[in-house]
């Protein structure tokens, strides 16, 4: 049992987090508050764990502190031997329903690929655009220097000054 602490009403934790991950910052922060004999509430079973390997271990975290599980939406209680049947296959249910969910997703995108569709954003320009932006760019003034900035250059084309040195330098890779 950690030190004392002050047993008052808390807000609930929640973690802003999507997809398969292993770090869940405020689930850690919210486990590290219970005390033997607490109730740990969750919404779902799915809300606290990606897979049944991290559920199990979840299970047998709380079991060996001594601490139950209500799971709300699927009215699973862990004080009962039949609410931890439940929470076994509810959990590896909803594993193979995650499966299925990302076997889906995949296929859908491979059937996409095949039919010549891409995901994500189209170019802010196309490849007319780009070659105005950089004739644009190489324009000089009476006096020697560039006679657009690379501000006036976007706002003509309508896209951002990333955009425009992006395709400036096609040599220098993206930070993402």
């Amino acid at each position: 049992m950690p030190g004392h602490r002050d047993r008052q009403r808390r807000h609930p934790a929640i973690d802003k987090a999507y997809g398969k991950i292993d770090r869940r910052p405020e689930l850690d922060k919210a486990l590290d508050y219970l005390w033997p004999g607490d109730t740990f509430v969750i919404t779902r079973l799915s809300r606290a764990a990606r897979s049944l390997r991290h559920l199990l271990d979840l299970a047998a975290q709380l079991r060996e502190r001594e601490v139950h599980l209500l799971v709300l939406k699927q009215g699973i209680d862990t004080s009962t031997p039949s609410g931890r049947l439940q929470f076994h296959m509810f959990g590896a249910f909803d594993e193979f329903l995650r499966e299925l969910i990302v076997e889906g997703t995949l296929e859908g995108l491979a059937s996409a690929r095949a039919r010549g569709r891409v995901g994500g954003r189209p170019p802010a320009l196309d490849a007319h655009g780009v070659e105005m932006a950089r004739a644009l760019y190489e324009m000089k003034g009476d006096d020697g220097k560039r006679r657009y900035t690379v501000q006036q250059i976007a706002d003509r084309l309508g896209v951002s000054r990333a955009t425009i040195y992006r395709h400036l330098n096609p040599d220098k890779p993206d930070k993402a």
